[in-house]
C-alpha cells in the first residue's frame, strides 16, 4: 500500500490542469475561468487534506 502515499501528489497535478485552463480562458470573451479556478483551490485544499489525514493515521498506528 505504499502507493497511497502518493495519491494525494494527483490533486497538486489536477490543481496545475485547471491553472493553466483559467489562465487560458482568462482572456476569451465568452470564457468564465471561475470554475476552473475554484476546482483548482478545491484541489490544492484536498491535498493539504489528505496529507494531512495520511498523516495523522500513520501518527495514531505506528509500526512496531
Amino acid at each position: 500500500m505504499s502507493y497511497l502515499k502518493y495519491t494525494p501528489y494527483f490533486y497538486l497535478v489536477f490543481a496545475a490542469f485547471f491553472v493553466y485552463d483559467a489562465y487560458e480562458k482568462w482572456n476569451e470573451p465568452n470564457e468564465t475561468p471561475y470554475l476552473s479556478l475554484f476546482i483548482a483551490a478545491l484541489g490544492v485544499f484536498m491535498f493539504f487534506f489528505r496529507r494531512n489525514f495520511a498523516k495523522k493515521m500513520q501518527n495514531r498506528n505506528p509500526k512496531s
